[in-house]
């Protein structure tokens, strides 16, 4: 008996409603409910039962099924996608000292940074649990091409993190080259080459598909990154249920992006000093007062309109890619999904 597709007949909407259930009920099975669970396991399944989006997991489904894979051979892997996403997010909120995430209070403020540090390196470790599943899908060789090319995404994530947190600690503001290998590490390989190649690799592609791949994966990621951006600072993202973080989450933490980038290009000697001190500031020491100032200077000077630009070129870049494979279902939802993550995503 043949599994139904998730990408047929659907448009994005329906297919990431679709996928999403499906990464959520396959991720609940797995989630441990054993003993240390007041320390651990009820720790490390918060941040996976908020929800989220699941659009990097929902990606990798939506490429296996592209390439002829069915979705149940796929969904291990999603599955370990996901854990790892939500492993990095709790890292991440501590290493950028952030208050909320997907809405409520960071694990790290509500049980101190030891436990929500060991939490999300429990999450680390079942990320390998699962993919080790597959074993009894595809073989040993398929399961070690599998958990090599999620390693790589890993090692990508971390490198490309390394660069953000270090700018930061080091007083550092990179020029619009750094800043886009820092991306393209960060941001490109973990939210699109990596999961758009996984999904690829279940399904056998050859190659040079794999490669064309990752290229589309690469861009689009990119972009996200970059509409990511200008969501932190425009106005009502912050509320906005797709977004999910504070507004100005960035400048509180001293995050170095393409809106800095353009400041830093284009304020006068005194306002350059001032945006590199409100930089500088820790997050608890900046203040709504040095938010605005920011955001009332990038929109007077440009920086979202020329940022808002790069990302349209960047989803033009996405498309052209595209046009390499042939129409179908699936390259339609790709399509829509460049437009919600690039374009659109507050609607």
């Amino acid at each position: 008996m043949s599994v139904p597709k998730l990408t047929e007949s659907v448009n994005l909407k329906e297919f990431l409603k679709n996928a999403s259930a499906e990464i959520e009920r396959a991720t609940f099975e797995v989630l441990p409910t054993r003993e240390p669970n007041k320390y651990l396991y009820s720790i490390q399944n918060d941040y996976p039962l908020r929800g989220g989006k699941r659009f990097r997991p929902a990606l990798l489904i939506l490429c296996a099924e592209w390439f002829g894979a069915s979705y149940k051979d796929a969904l291990p892997s999603a599955v370990a996608l996901e854990l790892f996403h939500n492993f990095a997010l709790i890292h991440d909120d501590i290493e950028d000292s952030s208050l909320f995430r997907r809405g409520k209070k960071t694990l790290h403020y509500l049980h101190g940074i030891p436990l929500a540090i060991n939490a999300g390196d429990s999450l680390f470790g079942m990320v390998y649990e699962i993919l080790l599943t597959n074993r009894e899908r595809f073989g040993d060789q398929k399961v070690l091409e599998i958990i090599s090319s999620f390693n790589q995404v890993c090692r990508a994530t971390f490198e490309g993190q390394a660069y953000d947190i270090g700018w930061v600690a080091n007083n550092h503001f990179p020029t619009r080259a750094e800043y886009f290998e820092m991306i393209r590490r960060k941001t490109g390989v973990y939210s699109g080459k990596g999961p758009c190649q996984l999904g690829a690799l279940i399904a056998n592609v050859s190659p040079d598909i794999l490669e064309k791949v990752g290229d589309f994966g690469e861009t689009l990621g990119i972009g996200f990154q970059i509409r990511d951006d200008l969501l932190n600072l425009e106005d009502d993202a912050g509320e906005s249920k797709e977004y999910g973080k504070e507004k100005g989450g960035d400048i509180r933490e001293g995050k170095r992006t393409l809106i800095t980038i353009h400041l830093m290009e284009n304020l006068d000697p005194t306002d350059k000093g001032k945006l590199k001190s409100i930089l500088l500031k820790p997050a608890e020491e900046t203040s709504e007062t040095d938010v605005q100032w920011v955001i009332e200077k990038a929109n007077r000077l440009g920086s979202f309109n020329s940022v808002n630009n790069e990302c349209m070129d960047w989803t033009k870049r996405a498309k052209t890619i595209l046009n390499f494979f042939p129409n179908n279902d699936t390259k339609n939802i790709l399509i829509e999904l460049i437009d919600y993550l690039m374009v659109r995503r507050i609607s």
